[in-house]
């Protein structure tokens, strides 16, 4: 079985997060939906209910909406003094919004049980039961046009199950297998994205300061020390 969607290609960790912040607020705060581009930087690097938790620069965020634009998943108004943004992944994709809600949560907490999932998509939509929450799993799991979840082996010592969207492609966990490591295999991709991009922003501000440190010794006739 394919693990994304044919007409898709895998989407990166931001555009991901933008397209999970834009599904989540048009629910959670529908009176600011559609979203401004302060607004889905916002939501991108909130510091509760996100896994990763990124640091999201407007830069990278306008240039994952410019992506998921191109896909068609999420369309641009003009509000006001500034652009808005929407999605559109329940038409793209021909899913029932309770499938896109459980997208939503598995693209902004990464993966989850069947019970995490009911929890965590309360604010959206109350599932009945568990078994309704694994009900649009499966669905999505088995859909013809390709799978856009799996059900992940599950971890030693764990009761359930998890789950993990297949928009970015197959999550480290699928393609570890049960045999990997428990504690290797549960780093995700994602995970390592945003470790690498958080060093590449840390080391972009430390040559900044040391480039403003050197303007300001310069000016002020001050020989800096040399680091050892």
């Amino acid at each position: 079985m394919s693990f994304a969607a044919p007409t898709l290609p895998a989407l990166s960790l931001f555009e991901t997060r933008v397209l999970g912040v834009l599904a989540e607020k048009q629910r959670t705060v529908p009176d600011s939906y559609p979203l401004t581009l302060n607004a889905v930087v916002s939501g991108c690097n909130q510091k509760t209910s996100r896994s990763p938790v990124l640091d999201v620069s407007e830069a990278e965020a306008q240039a994952a909406l410019d992506s998921l634009k191109g896909y068609s998943l999420v369309t641009e108004s003009s509000g006001g003094r500034a652009f808005r943004y929407a999605h559109n992944a329940d038409r793209v994709l021909h899913l029932p919004s309770q499938s896109v809600i459980l997208l939503t949560v598995l693209m902004l907490r990464g993966p989850q049980t069947a019970g995490e999932l009911r929890i965590a998509c309360d604010r959206m939509h109350n599932f009945a039961d568990i078994s309704s929450v694994e009900g649009f799993l499966n669905e999505m799991a088995e859909r013809p046009a390709g799978a856009l979840v799996v059900r992940l082996a599950r971890l030693p010592g764990a009761r359930e199950s998890r789950w993990a969207h297949l928009l970015s492609g197959a999550p480290a966990e699928a393609l570890a297998g049960p045999d990997a490591d428990a504690r290797g295999a549960d780093v995700s991709l994602g995970e390592v994205a945003a470790l690498k991009a958080n060093l590449a922003r840390l080391e972009a501000e430390v040559s900044d300061l040391r480039s403003l440190l050197a303007r300001v010794c310069s000016e002020l006739g001050i020989v800096p020390a040399q680091g050892g």
